[in-house]
């Protein structure tokens, strides 16, 4: 199924997306893109279906192509204070009050939102493989969090961020089991798997 250029012609719409969500440690980062109504590209999807070499490469091409866009984030601290849903919602408003064009519109990837003052929205299932927008800012937030993540690791090399980028992996679990969570880490988050709390515990009766 091809992406659309818009949902109203006649609106100036903002696509907006998060990355991070699932993570283990560090931030929840969002983007708002708009662009222009005319604006097609045969690459451009849902970043999940891109190899990060093909997401690098739509960068640029986003940046200059958008008539504005905008990166939002929520650290580690504020998503333990006010949970992941709704640091994920306030990612994207930071990252809708960044634009340089006030939309009359908003374009949220996925089923829920907390509603942006004075602009109406319209929650997209899937809505990075939907619209070009949506799937835009998906490639921003996506890259520009892996790229923290790429960073965070030449501190704690041990998670393996590098690869996994905080998520859940077998790898960033047996570390955490092994080394203890360090500060980036959610601690509001389930750290260990159920195996893993059981081995715990059983290590801490010894």
């Amino acid at each position: 199924m091809s992406l659309k250029p818009y949902f109203d012609r006649l609106k100036i719409e903002a696509g907006c997306d998060e990355a991070g969500r699932g993570c283990l440690a560090g931030p929840v980062v969002a983007a708002a893109v708009i662009l222009p109504k005319n604006f097609k590209h045969p690459l451009l999807t849902d970043s999940k279906m891109l190899s990060e070499n093909q997401r690098e490469s739509l960068v640029p091409m986003i940046k200059e192509t958008a008539l504005t866009y905008a990166i939002g984030i929520v650290d580690h601290l504020e998503i333990d204070k006010i949970n992941i849903l709704n640091a994920s919602f306030l990612a994207m408003h930071r990252a809708v009050q960044g634009l340089n064009q006030v939309p009359e519109w908003l374009l949220i990837d996925g089923n829920r939102f907390n509603p942006y003052p004075n602009i109406p929205h319209t929650c997209v299932v899937k809505g990075d493989s939907k619209y070009f927008s949506i799937a835009a800012a998906s490639i921003l937030a996506k890259t520009y969090r892996d790229e923290l993540m790429a960073n965070y690791h030449q501190e704690f090399p041990v998670y393996g961020w590098d690869k996994n980028k905080g998520y859940p992996t077998k790898f960033h679990r047996n570390a955490i089991l092994e080394q203890g969570p360090c500060h980036l880490h959610r601690k509001s988050f389930k750290l260990l798997s159920d195996e893993q709390l059981v081995l715990f515990d059983a290590q801490s009766l010894r």
